[in-house]
């Protein structure tokens, strides 16, 4: 179960006062319990890649427009080619939730194509709606334009804004994008009965500061 666990995680570590020694102590925890990916900041991405270069098990994960998602398409497009000259294999991007919010549907479509375009054949896309900020009208609208801007995940939250996964939101989320699209659950993942919780309700990949707790059966007091 541990390793199984392992690989459906995306050991995160996103915290603006991250010091080197801390992203390479999530590394050696990647590279020791499989993890999926590590997911850590871009100015980090060329490290861990040089890092992992010989577990090529373990992805290299970065975030786009993060935490806010208010950057233009066209520097959301850059980040994303820039983090994969540097050796990412999965970006994952914050949409314009003001846009959202405003009805700009085909805004918010580019947006998320600018980097789907950027990563296409050389990177996963992920799409964080940032489901607190939300209603579920909203939550429905957001994965149906990332689906048809064609990403391959649509994920929960950024960890840093007023609350992070639910299971309720996970199964709108996997009912809307259906069995083809990934569903990544993020924030506030803390021990083994949360994962559990959100993987029953359709996510198939994990963002988790605690990953090492959760796969130990401990509860983290972590935020992401």
């Amino acid at each position: 179960m541990t390793q199984n666990l392992a690989g459906l995680i995306d050991h995160t570590l996103l915290k603006a006062d991250a010091a080197k020694a801390e992203v390479m102590l999530l590394l050696e925890e990647a590279k020791q319990y499989k993890f999926a990916s590590v997911c850590i900041n871009p100015t980090w991405v060329k490290t861990a890649a040089e890092f992992l270069r010989d577990t090529p098990e373990v992805k290299v994960c970065t975030v786009i427009g993060f935490p806010l998602g208010a950057t233009t398409s066209e520097v959301k497009a850059f980040e994303t080619e820039n983090a994969i000259e540097n050796g990412a294999t999965e970006v994952d991007m914050v949409i314009n939730i003001g846009a959202l919010k405003d009805k700009q549907y085909d805004v918010v479509e580019k947006d998320i194509k600018a980097v789907v375009d950027a990563a296409k054949g050389k990177a996963l896309t992920k799409v964080i709606i940032e489901t607190c900020l939300l209603t579920d009208e909203e939550k429905v609208k957001a994965c149906e334009l990332s689906v048809k801007a064609g990403a391959d995940f649509v994920k929960t939250s950024t960890g840093f804004s007023t609350g992070g996964a639910t299971p309720e939101d996970v199964a709108l989320m996997r009912k809307t994008v259906g069995p083809d699209v990934g569903v990544k659950a993020s924030g506030g993942v803390r021990s083994l009965e949360d994962a559990e919780a959100v993987i029953k309700a359709g996510a198939n990949r994990i963002g988790a500061s605690s990953g090492v707790k959760i796969v130990n059966g401990e509860t983290s007091t972590a935020s992401y």
